[in-house]
């Protein structure tokens, strides 16, 4: 990955930098991929934004598949090149349609077999155009997930917008990517 902050040896690092980044490395993820390259440079939001991150990864009780839509449905909205290219094949290995997947790329209102994640794609597209969920689709999510794993939805829809603006504003790229899912602004 490369980024437009400068790059940190581990001779430069200080020592909270060299913890945070010894926990990042040793832990599921095992790799400085994406928010972390820049994050490191503040080693107290890397230490919390780690510990989120990998709940809302790892441990919510939502479904792989929908977490991944989740993820995909905010770096559409945010045009967040390395996140659409981190988590796009997740998504596919994680049993997301290839239809879905592209309509999400290209801005287009995808067509889903699944009523669940219908209902996720559109509290987020609520929820980013609206900033608010009304009764009605509120009531629908907690039928459909249960207040609990509702609360980690929008809890992963936050930590992934978060993700979104750092990449986004750092310009965090893969390097040696194919070209990029979204047209970059003049």
């Amino acid at each position: 990955m490369k980024s437009r902050l400068s790059e940190l040896s581990a001779a430069q690092m200080s020592p909270e930098q060299q913890r945070v980044l010894d926990a990042i490395l040793s832990g599921p993820r095992g790799n400085l991929d994406g928010p972390f390259l820049a994050w490191i440079h503040s080693p107290g939001l890397a230490d919390n934004a780690q510990a989120l991150g990998a709940f809302c990864r790892y441990h919510t009780s939502m479904p792989l598949r929908l977490s991944e839509l989740v993820i995909l449905v905010t770096a559409a909205w945010w045009q967040s090149q390395a996140e659409w290219q981190i988590h796009e094949p997740i998504a596919r290995q994680a049993g997301l349609g290839d239809e879905v997947i592209d309509a999400l790329r290209l801005g287009a209102t995808p067509e889903f077999e699944h009523a669940d994640e219908q209902l996720v794609y559109q509290i987020g597209c609520t929820l980013y155009q609206t900033r608010r969920i009304d009764a009605q689709l509120y009531q629908r999510a907690v039928a459909e997930f249960g207040e609990p794993a509702l609360v980690e939805l929008i809890g992963i829809f936050g930590y992934y917008a978060l993700v979104a603006m750092t990449l986004n504003v750092f310009e965090v790229r893969r390097e040696g990517a194919t070209a990029l899912p979204f047209t970059e602004p003049e």
